[in-house]
């Protein structure tokens, strides 16, 4: 059984006093531990189960890891953590680990609903703590480019938990697209199966019950409206269903993996343009299929001046004509496809590319040189002097507002036009939003601006860096 910690009964008023003087404190870039090769990394995970509890397993398979700190709104979750790093203390409030722990901790893992990223992991930065934060890095636009300016401004060592970009199956693709082998890149369509409200399939709230014994509701709740708690409907595991929490079981959960070699192969970065149309939608939940059209400047590795991006789900898919397969082979249940100038290139998720046509490639020798990393592992490494992180927030701040951008799109949109065609185009034309990420902002849409940031609860707010 693991240590236990008393919670100290701090009032928030004198809690975020002491906040403010300890951010203020913390204007120094962290130290690496690096200076001394025998330290080790002492770690705090927020967030211990789900996601939380796989990111545990791998961060304490490293040899230079010591963990100093769980901390988790349900105390429910921390037996299995126990199991697999003993004796380590618990917290339910992550500003009180942080008052307690002070300089114990130097790193921090964050793996809690996306609506609390950017408060816990700012949080943490603010102290100087390095930060591995799950995708997608925040909620919202805003959000995400704060996460990006406290990293670069404290100077850490950040990590997305977008495994995948470090896998053999996507470094090969991206390898692959980099090197020409389908020549410069005319567009992509990327697809999940997936509804927006696929773990509820849901509309509207349900009616509250009580809070389980063990649950800091009002701390789960944290920067979001507050609403009373239901069970099986947000905590713990659906509540990426809800607008108020999080994307989207589809875009908000795979956005960050599927549009990730897209972004590492072709060097993109902030959308020009971007439109939205769906099966319907209201306030409270993501509609059950929708497509997002991307523009984005064109770069060394595209066709033309501007590459078009087009993300599909709910059971939406491109037509399997655009890549050129042969009659017995179907496009991938989740995927992308990239159309080059002399070929396509489909990359299921995770598994390794094929060109096609057939034909064309049938000699042609894929790479077997590319092992896969281990992305947790690399953080560490880069915490402690090793080579930089791959996916660290200056790159997945970009990808990550890209996915809430399509969000805001979403959010937008006017309904689908009753027929295909030139009806389909002319909505596609209206529902348009023209990106300005110098100055996050719209400039011709002040509704869909107001979505780049939210409100926040009194006591909850993210501080802008």
């Amino acid at each position: 059984m693991s240590a236990s910690v008393a919670v100290d009964p701090t009032s928030r008023r004198t809690f975020l006093k002491q906040s403010a003087l300890a951010g203020a404190a913390f204007g120094f870039p962290a130290v690496l531990r690096a200076a001394n090769p025998n330290s080790r990394v002492q770690l705090a995970t927020i967030g211990v189960s789900g996601q939380g509890f796989t990111d545990i397993h791998n961060f304490a398979a490293h040899q230079k890891v010591a963990y100093v700190g769980f901390c988790d709104i349900d105390t429910a979750n921390f037996d299995k953590a126990d199991k697999t790093v003993a004796g380590v203390p618990h917290f339910t409030d992550f500003r009180l680990m942080f008052e307690q722990l002070g300089d114990k901790v130097d790193a921090v893992s964050v793996a809690i609903p996306d609506h609390m990223h950017a408060l816990v992991g700012i949080t943490a930065m603010q102290r100087g703590k390095h930060l591995y934060c799950q995708k997608p890095l925040a909620q919202t636009v805003w959000e995400c480019r704060q996460m990006q300016r406290w990293a670069k401004k404290k100077n850490l060592v950040t990590q997305m938990g977008n495994q995948g970009h470090s896998s053999t199956e996507y470094r090969t693709a991206t390898r692959l697209i980099r090197e020409g082998a389908i020549g410069k890149i005319k567009e992509v369509h990327c697809w999940c199966p997936l509804t927006g409200n696929e773990r509820t399939r849901r509309l509207e709230p349900p009616a509250p019950a009580p809070v389980p014994a063990g649950v800091n509701w009002d701390l789960w709740l944290g920067s979001a409206p507050y609403r009373p708690f239901a069970p099986s409907v947000y905590h713990p595991f659906a509540w990426r269903d809800w607008q108020d929490f999080g994307g989207g079981a589809a875009l908000g959960d795979f956005g960050c993996h599927l549009l990730d070699p897209v972004f590492t192969a072709l060097d993109l970065q902030a959308p020009l343009t971007v439109a939205a149309d769906n099966s319907g939608i209201n306030r409270q939940v993501w509609p059950v299929m929708q497509t997002v059209h991307y523009e984005f400047a064109g770069t060394a590795f595209t066709a033309g001046k501007t590459l078009a991006v087009t993300w599909s789900d709910g059971g939406l898919r491109p037509d399997r004509k655009l890549a050129a397969l042969p009659a017995d082979v179907q496009l991938p249940n989740l995927g992308s496809l990239f159309i080059g100038e002399t070929g396509t290139m489909v990359l299921p998720h995770i598994a390794g590319p094929r060109l096609y046509p057939r034909e064309h490639f049938a000699d042609f020798k894929y790479p077997r040189d590319l092992k896969g990393l281990n992305h947790w592992h690399r953080w560490i490494d880069g915490i402690l002097g090793g080579p930089p992180t791959t996916a660290g927030f200056d790159y997945a701040a970009p990808l990550s507002e890209a996915v809430q951008l399509g969000n805001i799109a979403t959010r937008v949109c006017l309904p689908p036009p009753p027929q295909r065609g030139s009806n389909t185009q002319r909505a596609r034309d209206v529902n348009t939003l023209r990106w300005d990420s110098a100055n996050l902002r719209f400039t011709n849409h002040d509704a869909a601006t107001a979505l780049v940031t939210k409100p926040y609860r009194a006591g909850w707010v993210v501080p802008a860096a």
